[in-house]
């Protein structure tokens, strides 16, 4: 997991190198770049896998394409079978990637089933760059005349290119010559509801369709693991975090070895007691980290700035990931998180006032559409800044195809039936009963952060504390920057936010940048 750079048009070493500088906290343990005739690419690592080799840039056998990506292949090994006589030099999983695009070109991407972000420069093709069909990992770029420049965050562009980025549309590759071009789709294409409807809103779910959610779901956390470091399981207490820690805790007590999980919270907390309780069930080595409320505000502004939005919901529970992961890595390098289950099994309480079947249905989609711009930023920013390589298996393309094809109509809540109860069915007996069938809290809200921060964000007296700068009282209406495209605040929280992003990134424009919940 790492932090990569790159320009396409000119050879311009020293602002891939000021780039580069801002992504250091995305790879702590060394930095490599190579200069080309008509690119650079540079890049940070966090050494995961592979601690003999795999050192970016990475070089084609032919020496011919170099790459710098960010992310993880889980199926790097079945792919090694298609690159015939090619010799690898290290067991990194974005070696076999960068080969096998230089031998059968960039259509080979929808190959690879992982997260990624990728830039790729040579003689083979000029330059590549390509970014996940989720958009687990982040990309973004920014075009002046003949020069194009890529970065992981937002905060590595020069302030005079600020305006000109946006971020890299998931599952697409871009090259000189074929523009932005398409190679995946979260959501397949012409999918078809592979089990039948309900008759009934009490109907019960066909048995195949439990088991082969389970086992799916399954597969996909033991595909996740994969790391020469241990992993560990960010655990909230609730649903989605827990069956992750279920089943990665049997994985590991397979080899004779205790899961390590991670809990956060304020004191008293539900996250916390729910998630000792499953923690003490599951046998694992559980680690928990208190904040007050006034830790959660004095680090308020920080967390806006490092996960680059202001979107409330974002930042409530931005919070306690932020204390989360900075306890996580003196542990582990690598976690597990619950992140899609909600999407994927609407899980959110607005999901409940959706009656229709085919609303219901629209609205999942677009939740897992927009995923890269919300909750996955969250995750991706608030471990990166520590060091700290986060993982979502519910976010598996297999899960995301399974979740998709199941009629939205046994999603649906009912009287005896909560948010997500056809997960909470797939996993009888692996969680405890009084996690599985718990009501949904949201993270900053189960886990305290939501009350420290909600009613003390937009105090005035807060103002210059909250924005690093003495500007005043500015409401949301005069906060506005309607220079940028930004659109009516929907709270005065959701302003105040917006004056730290403003004072960190003014430049940007959030239109082009940031994705909004559908609810603040």
């Amino acid at each position: 997991m790492c932090g990569i750079v790159g320009i396409y048009g000119q050879q311009d070493a020293q602002a891939g190198l000021r780039m580069l500088r801002r992504l250091t906290h995305r790879g702590p343990d060394g930095q490599g770049a190579v200069a080309l005739p008509s690119a650079w690419l540079g890049h940070r690592r966090l050494s995961i896998v592979d601690p003999r080799g795999g050192r970016q840039p990475l070089t084609s056998e032919d020496g011919r394409l170099h790459l710098v990506g960010n992310g993880e292949i889980y199926n790097y090994d079945d792919l090694r079978s298609m690159l015939g006589e090619v010799v690898l030099t290290s067991a990194s999983d974005n070696e076999v990637a960068l080969n096998l695009v230089e031998e059968n070109g960039p259509a080979a991407l929808e190959e690879l089933a992982g997260m990624f972000a990728f830039l790729m420069a040579g003689e083979s093709y000029s330059f590549i760059a390509a970014r996940d069909p989720v958009g687990i990992k982040p990309l973004y770029w920014a075009h002046r005349g003949d020069e194009w420049r890529f970065a992981s965050e937002i905060n590595a562009f020069d302030a005079d290119w600020q305006s000109e980025v946006e971020f890299f549309p998931p599952g697409h590759y871009w090259t000189p010559e074929e523009g932005l071009v398409r190679f995946a789709n979260p959501v397949p294409t012409g999918r078809q509801e592979r089990f039948a409807p309900p008759e009934s809103p009490d109907a019960e779910p066909p048995p195949e369709l439990i088991e082969e959610l389970r086992s799916t779901v399954v597969a996909a956390i033991e595909r996740h693991m994969m790391a020469d470091v241990p992993v560990g399981v960010f655990l909230s207490g609730g649903l989605d975090s827990s069956i992750v820690a279920a089943i990665a805790a049997e994985h590991y007590g397979r080899r004779g070895e205790a899961l390590k999980t991670f809990a956060v919270g304020s004191e008293g907390s539900a996250d916390l007691e729910l998630a000792r309780l499953v923690a003490d069930r599951l046998g694992t080595e559980h680690h928990e980290r208190v904040f007050t409320a006034e830790e959660a505000r004095d680090v308020l502004p920080e967390v806006v700035r490092i996960i680059e939005s202001y979107d409330p919901s974002l930042v409530r529970s931005a919070v306690p990931n932020y204390f989360l992961s900075e306890m996580a890595v003196q542990s582990v390098k690598v976690v597990l998180t619950g992140e899609g289950a909600d999407e994927l099994f609407a899980g959110y309480q607005y999901h409940s006032a959706i009656e229709g079947h085919a609303d219901l249905q629209d609205e999942i989609v677009r939740g897992v559409e927009t995923l890269h711009g919300l909750n996955l930023q969250r995750c991706d920013r608030v471990t990166m800044v520590h060091g700290l390589e986060a993982r979502v298996p519910f976010l598996d393309l297999d899960v995301i195809a399974l979740g998709l094809s199941i009629p939205a109509g046994w999603k649906l809540r009912g009287d005896d039936r909560p948010e997500k109860w056809l997960l909470r069915r797939a996993f009888e007996g692996m969680v405890p009963t009084e996690v599985l069938w718990r009501q949904k809290a949201e993270f900053g809200d189960g886990s305290g952060a939501a009350m420290a921060l909600i009613d003390q964000a937009y105090v005035d007296d807060d103002e210059d504390r909250l924005t690093g700068a003495g500007n005043g009282t500015a409401n949301a209406k005069s906060a506005n920057g309607k220079s940028h495209g930004v659109p009516e605040f929907r709270s005065e929280e959701e302003a105040a936010y917006y004056r730290i992003f403003h004072a960190h990134l003014g430049g940007v424009s959030p239109e082009r940048t940031i994705t909004m919940f559908a609810t603040a």
